[in-house]
Formats: structure tokens, C-alpha cells, sequence
């Protein structure tokens, strides 16, 4: 369907008329027992995102220490993400943002007409910039009056520093005056301060250099609860200097209203729920913000940030405060990755055509693991297409890059496997690069940098070394489980038993350097390595059955140049937690895990929540 053609899609007005979609579609409960926001929320919320299809999106209306209610998991499910954009399903915006991308110059008048018709389509998106009263300030806070502690913050995990807002949308703008939003939480330090967690490669982090360089304070805001696609294009991989409003209103089909905030020189949804004024002080010392359960599954590491001080609170009459948790996938970010994949995928095939589909696994949280399938026309595409994607924009911080052919569905992860079992060769199909990681990579021993792993499972062309495959014998389960007993191992897991490679996973009770090495060795050259050419080894925790918990450590734990071995013919691959003596002089983050008390209190009142 051409861009011209597309239907209108349903743009929410701001964050209650979403809420209220959801409850009439079934999709939202709320929950009116009394609950606390240090850690129960997220107890309850853990539970529900990870129960079959995302579960509900969860309004706890009963909040103490606040009389503003929590909306969580809004985005946790396929379905409520489409619902979330305005459409039926995700890939109507992207089948919207690829004909724009594919427009063909005009050779007809018609050609022409259809042309300007789009170009007046888009005229319509910008933000709209509108004065008087606006819904996000009906009640202000300024100076001497504000208090974050009206805010229902979320103490997510027990380890984490403080109260975190997780889900704001900072507004910042460069000195030439160019918008920029990015989502960076806020710890909360007291009534009026906050650290702002912007990573060095992030947008704001590069405004706030420029008013670093200049001497000059930098005046910030952030927005809590707008409407929901606002909300999202907060997360969303765009080109610097490309304003994210300008995405929604694409998706909205309606201009983003901007109120000018009440203490700064600076403008927000004038829908939102909530408004944060204030500004960070380039010449002020950072602070020490985090630890802070993250994304990946482990605590991101304590380090220093910019201060952020909140000059003026506004919000609704009557608020929901928008928030989100993160830690161990499947939570609700990952239905936000999986969109953001769809969406942005006529962008990455726009400079790489041969791209066909692509998949972000839960398992590698965004930056660890990326699929690709794609049309292979010549010798060595493959290696190619991953250089090429390692070189763009947020792309360049994946870890591990698959390729596999065009007829290869990359959302199908058993095929995916047996693809990549079958078809490798050790010796040909695996090569390492180096460059940045996320800030939030622990496996390397160097901070945002490190190895990386490009994987060839493709058909081989024309001009290609024919690949090499093991002769394995068939698998004798006693021999194995013989082999594993006798070098250290706990239990033992064979994913595929009849394919040409054959990967064996075994847990091991880690205690010194080296061990997890010398089991894949011992392994690989005695018996059990005559029927199991890789040997990937994982922590006595994991469960080597469980592949989604084996693979989410391997993309979390290795780095491939220092954890992937080769022994022969075999491959080991070292998934554990790495100790002193390993080559991992960094701090090793901790696993994410919800505190036994709390867990007995969600338990007790379980009943009462009105879940099913």
C-alpha cells in the first residue's frame, strides 16, 4: 500500500484516553490493594511480564505514600504495542516509512501530484507549539515548593541505589537551539535533585559537552506520561540531530502540542501527565548514581554523572505516573526492541538492499545478538553486510552478528539454530572485529570496547571454499554424562542430536580461573568430543536445558575473542561468570534477584491483586 493510500491511524490524545483503550480491551487491571513502590510494584509487575504473551498492563490505583496511581507494563505485549502506536499491527509503519523511502522521482504529472501530496502530508507532522493554559501544568511547584517525593518513584530491585524514574522523556537541545529526547533515568538524590544518566554516545550527553565547552548551563526538561507514542520515539535509534517529535507525528498522523516550560527556556508535550524543570550544571562535580538493575539481566555498575536540579514541578490535576521496570527478559522493553526492530528495518535496508528481515533475541537485550537474513549475490556478502551494519548508528554496538539466507525466517529461533548448527564451520564461518560496546557490556575487559563475533550460516556461493564438516559418532548419553561427572560437570544438555555439529551444554560449580576452559578441553578431547564438537559451559545456576537462560548468559557472559577456543576440531565456549586471573580486571556485575521477604509478602496478598 503506497504511502498516499495509507489509513489514518488512531492518534491517543494523551495517556488516560490510552488507559482507558486498554481496559475496554481488555488489556488493563487495576489493582486497588494498598502496595508499596520499594520493590513490591516491581515483584507484581516481574510476575505479570513474564506470565504467556506479556500479561496485562497493571494501574495500581493504591499506591503508598502517594496519592498518584502507577501505570506499568503498558507496553507489554505485541498487542499492546500496536495498540500503543495506533495501528493493527507494527509493520504498517514500517511498510509507511519504507514507500517513503523508496519514492521514485516524479516522471508524470500524476507521478508529481502523488509527490506533493505526500510532501504536504508530512508538512502537517511538525511539532505545534501552543500558548496559554496546557493540561501538563494545571498545578505548578516552583521553587521552594518542589518536592519529588509526591512522585510514586519505583525502587526497583534491592540493590539498587534509590528510587529511579525509569520510564521520563528528557528534553535537551543543542546550543544552536536543535531539540533532542532521549529516556535516561533519574535517580533520585532528594526533593529537588537528580542524577541524569545520559551514556557518553547518547544525544544529550553530546549537548551537554557543547554547553560544557561553553561555560553555559543547560536547561533541561523532562516529561512523564505523554501519550504513548511520544513515549516511544523517546527510545527510538534516530540520526543525531533528527528531532524524535517529528517520528511521532509521523506515526500520530497529528503534530505533538508544546507548552514552553514555567522556569526554562524549553518545550514539552503539552499533554503529558507530569513536567520536570531544571537544568545541569556543566562546571558542578558529578555524582555518584547507581548501582541500578538494568536491562541486561545484572546491575549496571555504580559510576559518576551529571546532577540534574528540578526548579519547578507541574503536572494534571489528577497525574498517573508512567513507569516501567527492566532486569531478567522477557519484560516489557522487549516488545518495545521488537518494535523498534520493525520500524526501523526500511532504514538499514535503505543503505544495505541485500537485507531481508532482521531479529533482535530477548536473550542478547538489544546490543548482544542480532539476526539478519538476506539475499546473497556474491562471495563473501555475508561479511559484508555485518562490517556494514557494525559501522551503522546504534547498530555499532552489537556484540554478535547471524547471517542466514533469505528463506530463513530470523523470528523462528529453533530453525535459526539448526541453520547455524547445521551449516558451520568452525574454522571458516566465524570472524571477530573490534569496536564499541553498550556502556552496559560486562563481558569485555575493557569498558565500551571489545571483541566482536560475525557468524556466516549462508548457503556458500560461487567463489566460496567448500565447508568443512565433522565426522561425529552417534550420542551415547552414558558416555557423556560419564565425561561431564568426570571433569567437574553437574548436568549436561544435547540441543540437537542428529545434525552434522552438535553443541553440548554443561553446567559446571565454577570456583577458580581457567575452570570453565578446561572442562570444554577435556571434553572436547575425550570421548564425549567424539560426538560433540562445541561445548558451551554455563554457571552451576543455569539449568543447560533451558537454551533461552543459556543463550542469555552467552551473549551476556563471553567475549568472543577471550571465551570462544578453539580445541582442534571443537569449539569451547566459556558462558560463566569470569573471576580474578581470567583477563577480566573489571567489576563483575550481580544477577538481578527480587529479595526472599518481599516475594512473601506478594505471595501473601497474590490473591487480593485481582491477577488471573
Amino acid at each position: 500500500m503506497s504511502v498516499g493510500t495509507q489509513p489514518r491511524r488512531r492518534a491517543w490524545e494523551n495517556l488516560g484516553e490510552f488507559i482507558s483503550a486498554l481496559e475496554s480491551c481488555g488489556e488493563l487491571i487495576r489493582v486497588k490493594e494498598r502496595v508499596s513502590p520499594l520493590l513490591e510494584i516491581t515483584e507484581i509487575a516481574d510476575r505479570v511480564s513474564k506470565s504467556p504473551g506479556g500479561g496485562k498492563a497493571l494501574l495500581f490505583e493504591n499506591v503508598e505514600g502517594s496519592s498518584m496511581p502507577v501505570l506499568i507494563n503498558a507496553f507489554g505485549s505485541h498487542r499492546r504495542m500496536a495498540m500503543a502506536m495506533g495501528v493493527s499491527d507494527i509493520r504498517e509503519i514500517s511498510s509507511q516509512i519504507e514507500g517513503l523511502l523508496r519514492m521514485a522521482p516524479p516522471e508524470s504529472l500524476g507521478d508529481k501530484l502523488r509527490m506533493l501530496s505526500t510532501l504536504f502530508e508530512l508538512g502537517k507532522f511538525p511539532p505545534k507549539k501552543i500558548s496559554g493554559p496546557a493540561p501538563c501544568q494545571e498545578v505548578a511547584h516552583v521553587g521552594n515548593d518542589v518536592d519529588l517525593s509526591i512522585l510514586p518513584v519505583l525502587q526497583c530491585w534491592p540493590h539498587d541505589a534509590g528510587r529511579f524514574v525509569t520510564f521520563p522523556l528528557v528534553f535537551t537541545k543543542s546550543l544552536d537551539g536543535r531539540r533532542n529526547l532521549g529516556m535516561y533515568r533519574l535517580q533520585i538524590f532528594d526533593k529537588k535533585t537528580t542524577g541524569m544518566h545520559w551514556h557518553i554516545h547518547k544525544d544529550g550527553a553530546h549537548n551537554f559537552h557543547e554547553y560544557k565547552k561553553a561555560g553555559l548551563k543547560m536547561p533541561v526538561a523532562v516529561a512523564i506520561g505523554t501519550e504513548p507514542v511520544v513515549t516511544y520515539a523517546a527510545t527510538a535509534p534516530m540520526p543525531r540531530g533528527i528531532d524524535e517529535l517529528l517520528l511521532a507525528g509521523l506515526i500520530r498522523k497529528t503534530p505533538v502540542r508544546l507548552v514552553k516550560c514555567k522556569t526554562v527556556d524549553m518545550w514539552v508535550p503539552a499533554d503529558a501527565e507530569i513536567v520536570l524543570e531544571g537544568y545541569v550544571d556543566p562546571d558542578e562535580e558529578f555524582r555518584i548514581e547507581g548501582p541500578f538493575g538494568d536491562h541486561t539481566g545484572y546491575y549496571s555498575l555504580a559510576d559518576y554523572y551529571p546532577v540534574f536540579h528540578v526548579t519547578a514541578v507541574t503536572h494534571r490535576k489528577k497525574p498517573v505516573y508512567f513507569t516501567t521496570i527492566v532486569g531478567k527478559p522477557p519484560m516489557e522493553d522487549c516488545y518495545m526492541g521488537r518494535a523498534t526492530s520493525d520500524i526501523f528495518l526500511p532504514m538499514l535496508r535503505t543503505v544495505n538492499p541485500e537485507i531481508v528481515d532482521m531479529d533482535l533475541p530477548w536473550e542478547g537485550v538489544f546490543h548482544n545478538c542480532v539476526i539478519v537474513s538476506m539475499e546473497k549475490r556474491f562471495p563473501a556478502a555475508a561479511h559484508r553486510l555485518m562490517n556494514a551494519m557494525w559501522g551503522a548508528g546504534q547498530m555499532s554496538f552489537a556484540k554478535m552478528i547471524l547471517a542466514v539466507d533469505e528463506g530463513v525466517d530470523v523470528h523462528d529461533y529453533q530453525n535459526v539454530f539448526r541453520t547455524l548448527i547445521v551449516n558451520l564451520d568452525i574454522e571458516e564461518d566465524m570472524f571477530y572485529s573490534e569496536g564499541i560496546l553498550d556502556v552496559l557490556d560486562h563481558s569485555s575487559p575493557y569498558p565500551m570496547r571489545g571483541s566482536k563475533l560475525g557468524l556466516d550460516a549462508t548457503a556458500r556461493s560461487g567463489g566460496e571454499k567448500a565447508r568443512s564438516q565433522p565426522n561425529l559418532a552417534p550420542v551415547d548419553e552414558n558416555t557423556v554424562l560419564a565425561e561431564c561427572k568426570k571433569h567437574g560437570g553437574l548436568s549436561f544438555f544435547i540441543p540437537e542430536k542428529e545434525t552434522r555439529n552438535r553443541a553440548l551444554v554443561c553446567a559446571i560449580d565454577k570456583k577458580r580461573a581457567g575452570e570453565a576452559k578446561a572442562f570444554a578441553r577435556s571434553i572436547l578431547e575425550g570421548p564425549a568430543g567424539q560426538m560433540a564438537n562445541i561445548v558451551v559451559v554455563v554457571d552451576r545456576d543455569i539449568r543447560p536445558a533451558d537454551l533461552s537462560a543459556v543463550t542469555w548468559k552467552l551473549f551476556n557472559n563471553a567475549d568472543p575473542r577471550r571465551d570462544m577456543v578453539r580445541y582442534g576440531g571443537g569449539l569451547g565456549i566459556d558462558a560463566t561468570k569470569k573471576v580474578a586471573g581470567e583477563g577480566h580486571d573489571r567489576e563483575w556485575p550481580d544477577d538481578i534477584e527480587m529479595d526472599g521477604v518481599t516475594k512473601s509478602k506478594i505471595d501473601l496478598i497474590w490473591p487480593k491483586l485481582g491477577i488471573t
